[in-house]
Order: C-alpha cells, then structure tokens, then sequence
C-alpha cells in the first residue's frame, strides 16, 4: 500500500530557507526538493533524504560564452508596424515599440538574404535592390515607394536578454544583476561547448538526482516593448527558433528558399489562429525533429552520468511538442508544467512516452501574490479544486510548487491549506492506481493543429486566453474533467486516415470562423467536408459552437450549414425570409438549466434552416439549436463560456447527439456542481463537491442511485 503521508510532492527552497524547507519536507510530505530561478541550492540540504532537482538552463547564465561568441545568440524574426508611404522616401524605424534591451537587429548575416520588405498593399515582396539599411539610424528606407501604400519589414534580430529572465526581473522588480543573454546551442561552437558544459555542471553537482531542463533550445514567442510590457506572446511561436545557419539547413531538406513570410504569415505571425500553410507546418516538422535529436544527446549524457531528464513544459520547450511522434524520441524521463486549470493539468498529464509527470501548481510564490494584502490561500483554493476535476480523469504523478519559498512562509494559512492539498492528492491518486476512468462517449476536437497542441491549442501562457476565444477554451475545460475518452484531430488527419472517425461518438469544431480552430479554407476542400458529412449521416455527432466551419465560399459561410441546421447572416442572404424561430425549451439539453442558459458573447446572424430545432433564440438570433442529418444528429451552440452548469449543457449535447440520452443515469449527479467519477477495474468510484459552498446530490451509479450530502469541496469515495 502506497504511502499517503510521504511523496508526490516538490518544495521549492533557496539558502535563506533551510529551516522552513526542512518543516515543509515533514508537513508537506515533500519527497524532493528544487531550486528557482535567481536561487541556490543551500548547501545544508544537499544530504537530505529527499530527490533534489536542479533547474539547468541549456541556453543562458553563461554571459561570458554568449559575449565571446556573438554571432551565436539566439535570434528571432520581428516584423515593423505598417507604415504608409505619402510620397517621396519612406524611413521604416526596426525598433519602434521593441524593447532594445530585449533585442538587437542581426547586420552580421546578409540582410537582403535574410530580411523580407514587404508591400502589405499589393500583398508582394518588394526586391532587394528597392531598399536599403540605414544603420545609424536604424530605419530601412525605401525611396520610390508606392504612394499610400503599406509597407513592412520583417527582420532577424538578436535575443541579447533571454524574455523568460527579462519577464521575472520585471515582475519581481530584480535590482543590480546582468541580463542573461540567450546563445543558440544549434550552432557548431555553442553546441561542442553545451555538451561539455552541461558535463561539468553534472560534476560539480554530485548532490543532484534530476536535472530539470528548462527546457531545450527554442523561447515561445515573448515581445516587450519600450517600457519593458509584454507587447506580443504566442505560447506556440517559432518566431524565435530561426538563423541563417538553422534556416540554410531546412532549405537542404524542404527544397525550396525559406521565406520569413513563412514565419510573419501575412503580416499576423504564425499564432495558433492563424490556419497553418504547409511551409510553416514544413518548417514545424523540420524543427521537432532537430530539437529532439539534439535534446537526445543531452539526455544520453545525463542517464551515462546517472541522473534522471525532465523536462519543462514552457519557457523554451518550442520543437519538443511533446504529442508528436518525435517527442518519445527524446527519452526524458519525465515533464513538468505548471497548472493553471483542467485543462493545463490534462495537457501535462496526458503526455505519452515518459516515466512520471508532474504539475507545478498556483500560485507561483512571487511578490505579485504574496504580498501585504493578498490572498494566496483563495488563488491556492481555486487553482487546486479546477484542476482536481481533471485529475481524476488522468493524473498527473507528482505535485509541486515554485518561486521563493520565504515569501510563502510568510502565510502560515497557506502553508496548512497545501498540506491538506498534498495529503488529498496522495489520496486520490492512491485510489486511482493506474485505474481507467469510466467513460461514456468518444469525443474528437478537430481543428487544423491536431493532436500536436492537445488541450492547450487556445492558450497563451498559464492557462490564460485570449476572451474573443472563450468558447474555444471552455468548452475544452469543461472536457477535462468530463467522462469522456478525448481525441484532438487534424484536418491534415482525415485526409490521411479515412478511418481516423471510427471509433468516434461525436466530433467538436469550435471558434471563430477562418481560423485554425474551425479550418478557414480547408472547407474548400470538398474530400474534408464530404468525409465529415458522411460521418454523421452514418450516425455520428456534431457538436460546432460559435463559427464552426466558418468560411466564406459558395454561397454559405458555415460550410457545414446543411448539418448543423444553422446559417450565419453576412449580408448575403438578407433577401430571403427566415420563419423557423420557435423555441422548444422542454427538449433534453436544457433539463438542467436552472436560468437563462449563459452563452457569453454569442452570436450575431445566426438563423435556423428549416427542419431544425431552435431551442434557445434571442431577438431573432439563435444561440442553441439542434438538427437531425440522416441517421446522425447535430447541436450548434453560439457561446461556450466555462461554467459547472455550462459543463452540464454539454455533456448532455454530446450525449444527445449520439443518441446516448439513456446513458444519462450512469455514474451521475444530478446536481451539476458535483461530479462522479468511477474506476471500475479499481472497483472504486468518488463523488466531489466542485464548489466552496455544501452541496446535495442524487448520485446514480451502475443501477442504482443515493442521496448524498456533500461538505464544501469535499471529495468522498466508495466501493463499487
């Protein structure tokens, strides 16, 4: 029997801590031990009968390499606002709204090579012998542009101070150190010195059991601007994983130049709204396999030298997706990630391929939290009972905590309300065992990134999201905690796979219209379009919420339209009259809804084809309705906006639209604010109170159902 006092858990310490770490290791049950960055490790801990993990940065905190090699300091592309030419030259300034100490233009390399002037106007390339650098003042001038036309510049710049250390001295107000410049360890010197180095970190620190890689090679994509604020981020941006030497390699193998217009993308960066082209989908592949084979060395020389590899999920993990194929490839023997909900929690425990996963939970022990005044115990509250829901779908192995631990012992509150946290933990996981969680439905996510950006395609860092899409996001929390086996598939999937549908209950496509959420143009594709309709006129479910498969092509905008049994008004078809607006509130979706149901911002122009069902219209806008099509069934729904009774609404869709409404009593709460979850090869199953307030349910297991009267958050467990 598993030990529910001791293990699972990770403290953060520093040397100003050694007394409260060691309390923390007894109260908290901690069996290992980490340092943060900006911390040491003290040296008083350094035989304590814990693991010790070792934060090791593979790109930075060697200055003095990265100034003596300057021509291998990481670089990113960037690209200039839009400036319009009125006659005569136009001065395009690069580092307007950049932050000069986070970057500097790269003049080293050929710049008509490797710099693209664009006229955003005529949508072309402008030829190099039409412009040209003036350095001191640091504008690109073009000196017979069109008239009123736009222009930009899309440049390769250096990452002289790493946006992850800049991003922590900013928000903890550091004074009086140096900024640590980010070298490229791609590169032939920085890669011979890398391997040595990391060599002699190994050596020098015997005491240390798991080097934690934070993470390989690539940043995200972080700008700030002039005043040190985050100007642009993208979680998934390769805008920073570039150079001559990188990109003269992926042009060996593609076959063709390398554009940076593959990387700004019309101007917009390849976010993960933007519908992928196959050059950047190109260059993604290119990239994961050299990052794994390179990220392969480096774990081979910590296993040969007797320590575990783990990897953090974030800071400079692009390349190493870790549901790609190359991803196992790498062989860490476990990640790490921090939990901001259900759905980060989902995004780290799902991850194949690896020896154990831990999340790194809420809050971060910073000065943005923990100061006079705040509530760290209410942030610690929420971020555990969102993810717990998710845990117990697929739990992650190990918990822990970051930042610097003086400031969390300064809240002797917090510090009970963790180790409640720990010993619940060890709890559910101890009864979890490896166990299969119940499942009711297959459900299928199909977007244009597939399961390369499982549960966390709409992020941006931390479980936040962007509002526009908070459909999107959740609808994907509401999953991760939801019974239900989850698949993410791409458009790129069913073209492959003309089987990649069996085995599937229902399929959801959700966001706003043209971007890669929904597909865009891929619609126009008529093998994809055809191979979806067929799915659910055999039988299967579709569940679209918002604009799904938005698009703008002939003559519809939905181009599932005819499925879903909806249309979007654009203006084009005003002239017809609309007369399907008869609500059906009785129908099983909405048996549950306590009020008005909540669609967030909705939908504007949406109207019902006849032979739907409206069940919810406002002022002649349909925002819920249903749809039979053939033998299948579909469910549109204008706004998704995560909520416990929102989470009901779409269990009891996807249930509906696979004809499954007699599965419904099945390991349930009637109360939506409690869940059941059941481990049937474990002969287990539990009831938990999602909410801070008590709550009363009637919990209907294989056949039979009980009252039950739950304490606020309570997580109770019986046998089956």
């Amino acid at each position: 029997m598993e030990n529910q006092q001791f293990g699972r858990v990770t403290i953060p310490t520093d040397v100003d801590v050694v007394p409260e770490t060691l309390e923390l290791v007894r109260r908290w049950g901690a069996d290992a031990i980490r340092d943060c960055d900006g911390t040491d490790f003290p040296q008083e801990l350094k035989s304590v009968d814990a693991k010790v993990y070792s934060t090791y940065y593979t790109t930075r905190k060697d200055n003095a390499w990265a100034k003596a090699n300057p021509d291998e300091v990481q670089q990113c592309y960037i690209m200039t606002g839009f400036h319009t030419a009125s006659g005569g030259p136009l001065a395009i300034p690069l580092m307007q709204g950049i932050s000069r100490e986070l970057m500097e233009p790269n003049t080293r390399d050929d710049i008509r090579r490797w710099w693209e002037v664009m006229d955003r106007t005529a949508g072309e390339p402008l030829s190099a012998d039409l412009w040209r650098y003036d350095q001191e003042a640091g504008c690109v001038v073009i000196d017979a542009p069109e008239p009123f036309h736009d222009y930009t510049v899309s440049f390769l710049a250096y990452l002289i101070w790493d946006p992850v250390h800049m991003y922590n001295a900013v928000t903890n107000g550091w004074k009086d150190f140096e900024h640590q410049i980010t070298f490229d360890v791609r590169q032939p010197k920085t890669h011979k010195f890398t391997m040595e180095r990391l060599r002699r970190f190994i050596a020098d620190h015997p005491y240390v059991d798991v080097i934690r890689y934070t993470t390989f090679f690539h940043q995200f994509t972080l700008i700030f601007d002039e005043l040190k604020r985050e100007k642009y981020v993208d979680w998934y941006g390769y805008s920073a994983s570039v150079s001559p030497y990188i990109l003269e390699q992926f042009e060996k193998e593609a076959g063709y130049p390398f554009r940076p217009e593959f990387i700004i993308d019309q101007g917009y960066y390849n976010n993960q709204y933007r519908t992928p082209s196959r050059e950047f989908k190109d260059f993604m592949a290119f990239q994961r396999r050299e990052v794994a084979k390179l990220a392969r060395e480096m774990v081979d020389i910590t296993h040969e030298l007797g320590k575990e590899a783990m990897m953090f999920l974030g800071d400079h993990f692009i390349g190493t997706e870790p549901y790609m194929p190359e991803f196992t490839a790498i062989g860490l023997d476990a990640v790490v990630g921090s939990v901001g909900n259900g759905s980060t929690l989902r995004l780290i425990s799902d991850i194949p391929g690896v020896k154990y996963t831990e999340g790194r939970f809420l809050p971060y022990f910073f000065p943005d939290t923990f100061h006079e005044g705040g509530d760290p115990v209410r942030e610690a509250k929420v971020n555990w009972v969102t993810a717990r829901r998710a845990i117990l779908r697929k739990p992650i192995d190990r918990i822990g905590y970051g930042g610097y631990l003086k400031l969390a012992c300064q809240f002797p509150e917090f510090i009970d309300y963790v180790e409640s946290v720990c010993r619940e933990f060890r709890e559910l996981y101890a009864n979890i065992g490896g166990g299969r969680p119940y499942c009711v439905k297959t459900v299928a996510v199909l977007n244009s990134w597939g399961r390369a950006r499982s549960w966390g395609c709409h992020m941006v860092h931390h479980a936040l999201y962007q509002k526009q899409n908070y459909s999107y996001a959740g609808a994907i929390e509401a999953l991760s905690g939801a019974p239900f086996d989850v698949r993410f598939l791409s458009f790129d999937d069913l073209k492959a796979d003309p089987h990649v549908l069996d085995g599937v209950d229902v399929l959801l496509n959700i966001g706003g219209g043209d971007t890669a959420h929904t597909g865009g143009a891929v619609w126009e594709d008529p093998a994809i379009a055809a191979m979806v309709k067929r799915f659910v006129w055999s039988g299967g479910g579709l569940i679209g919420v918002g604009e799904p498969s938005g698009h703008q092509y002939q003559g519809r905008y939905l181009q599932l339209s005819g499925v879903l049994g909806v249309e979007k008004e654009t203006g084009f078809t005003l002239g017809y009259d609309k007369y399907n607006w008869e609500e059906h509130p009785d129908h099983f979706l909405l048996a549950d809804c306590t009020g008005p149901v909540d669609f967030g911002e909705g939908q504007r122009g949406i109207y019902a084809l006849p032979g739907a069902q409206v069940l919810v219209q406002r002022e002649r806008e349909v925002q819920l309705a249903v749809n039979e099509f053939g033998q299948g069934r579909a469910v549109y729904v204008s706004g998704l906006p995560y909520s416990f009774e929102n989470s009901r609404l779409l269990y009891r869709a996807i249930l509906w639209s696979a004809h499954g409404e007699a599965e419904l009593h099945r390991w349930f709460s009637s109360n939506f604010n409690a869940e059941v979850h059941a481990f049937l090869d474990r002969g287990k199953y539990c009831v938990v109170n999602n909410t801070y307030e008590p709550q009363s349910t009637t919990v209907y297991t294989d056949g039979g159902s009980s009252r039950l009267e739950l304490d606020a958050n309570e997580i109770r467990w019986f046998s089956v």
